[in-house]
């Protein structure tokens, strides 16, 4: 299994983002793929989750409103889409994949909000 991050960047406060994860070797269609962020001297945190199937999302109480999740097996791709971004969502953007009792990231992607 492969993860590969992409579209971060630079975006201004207010502003809207989406990143990706292309996935490889399985199918985003029947494992949950979820999305975590890691800045600096941060621990990695939880920020949204997409079950299997139409298994439903959930979502960080810190971006419930402005991030949604979500998915398209033709691609074999989950996206994440932010919107009203705040400084505070600057950070590094890992995908990862649990598969057979082993957890799957990529490499991540940066997001850096400026004020």
């Amino acid at each position: 299994v492969q993860l590969v991050e992409s579209g971060g960047g630079l975006v201004q406060a207010g502003g809207s983002l989406r990143v990706s994860c292309a996935a490889s070797g399985t199918s985003v269609m029947t494992n949950h793929v979820a999305w975590y962020r890691q800045g600096p001297g941060k621990e990695r945190e939880f920020v949204a989750r997409i079950g299997p199937g139409g298994s439903g999302t959930d979502y960080a109480d810190s971006v419930k409103g402005r991030f949604s999740i979500s998915r398209d097996n033709a691609k074999n791709s989950v996206y994440l889409q932010m919107n009203s971004l705040k400084p505070d969502d600057t950070d590094v953007y890992y995908c990862k994949m649990p598969w057979r009792g082993t957890d799957f990231w990529g490499q991540g992607t940066q997001v850096t909000v400026s004020s």
